[in-house]
């Protein structure tokens, strides 16, 4: 059996196709596209008209790729779905063209996210583990241990700030100076503390094209290599360092970077600053990259949202 999950987020349509092997699923392809769904949502709780056609446009071919491997293709939205007065617009076009979405609430999101990250091999090892998925519109934090064998969720929160709402609100200038970021910072810490419990708790894993990006960035990753990018290290003081260094280049600038995906270029030093502000929550000094996603977690679980057997 193949199935393919389309994340349909605030700034970005990601789509996972995997085959089913055993009891395992087995990626065939991943695609990206930064469609800005949620571009100025939060100030005006609607999708502009032009964001709607480019996301439905991408979810068509996400649809089409999917079919050419043989893969049913399943819809998740994210927060711009959950805080736009006109979702019902884009949710009835996006049937219409035989691509339905369903909207995630936020703590679904947070759990699945936090799930790629605990189910994942790689972190087999671990007996504490704070997931951390910078998106668009929210940004989902949860904190997990191992007892008796068994995760258990001590922590989980979706946060109602990301990139693209900053990018719309606080960090609006393309090249925010050093006042603009301070001030930014201040409103996403008084965010964070509301929702993230003090001090450290276990190993930090980055989820999202935030972290992703900054990794290709560094290490000038072109083309794409998910196994470049996978459990790669950031230090607190490269992601400040990356916090203010992209936020001078601007738009043009950043647009250039070598391995930097096309489209980041408006919210990568956002997408920075963020995952800043939550390392500095936690205490803790450097955070381990992660390419899956709740898109990943979601592949063995449609059912649960569906029915069937």
């Amino acid at each position: 059996m193949r199935r393919g999950i389309a994340d349909v987020g605030s700034n970005s349509l990601l789509l996972v196709v995997a085959e089913r092997v055993g009891e395992t699923w087995q990626e065939i392809t991943e695609t990206s596209v930064v469609t800005g769904l949620g571009a100025g949502t939060k100030q005006t709780r609607l999708l502009s008209q032009d964001a709607i056609k480019r996301t439905l446009e991408a979810l068509a071919a996400a649809k089409r790729d999917a079919d050419s491997l043989g893969a049913e293709l399943f819809s998740f939205g994210t927060m711009a779905l959950r805080i736009a007065d006109n979702r019902d617009e884009f949710l009835c076009r996006a049937r219409e063209q035989n691509t339905p979405v369903t909207v995630l609430s936020g703590e679904e999101e947070a759990t699945l996210g936090a799930l790629a990250v605990l189910e994942d091999p790689a972190f087999a090892g671990e007996t504490s583990i704070t997931v951390l998925d910078i998106g668009g519109h929210s940004t989902e934090v949860s904190c997990h241990e191992l007892r008796g064998g068994r995760w258990e969720c001590l922590s989980s929160a979706s946060i109602p700030i990301g990139t693209l709402a900053l990018r719309y609100g606080a960090l609006s200038d393309e090249s925010p100076d050093a006042g603009e970021l301070l001030r930014a910072s201040r409103e996403i810490d008084a965010e964070v503390e509301r929702f993230v419990p003090n001090g450290f708790q276990g190993k930090a894993v980055a989820l999202g094209a935030s972290a992703t990006n900054l990794v290709t960035v560094r290490d000038s990753i072109v083309p794409w290599d998910a196994s470049r990018v996978h459990l790669a290290d950031l230090s607190f003081e490269e992601v400040s360092r990356f916090a203010g260094g992209l936020s001078r280049l601007g738009d043009a600038g950043r647009r250039a970077l070598v391995g930097i995906e096309p489209g980041r270029e408006t919210t990568l030093h956002i997408g920075a600053l963020l995952l800043e502000r939550l390392l500095y929550a936690l205490r803790v000094e450097r955070c381990t990259v992660s390419t899956k996603g709740w898109r990943h977690a979601m592949l063995g679980r449609v059912e649960e949202h569906f029915g069937g057997p």
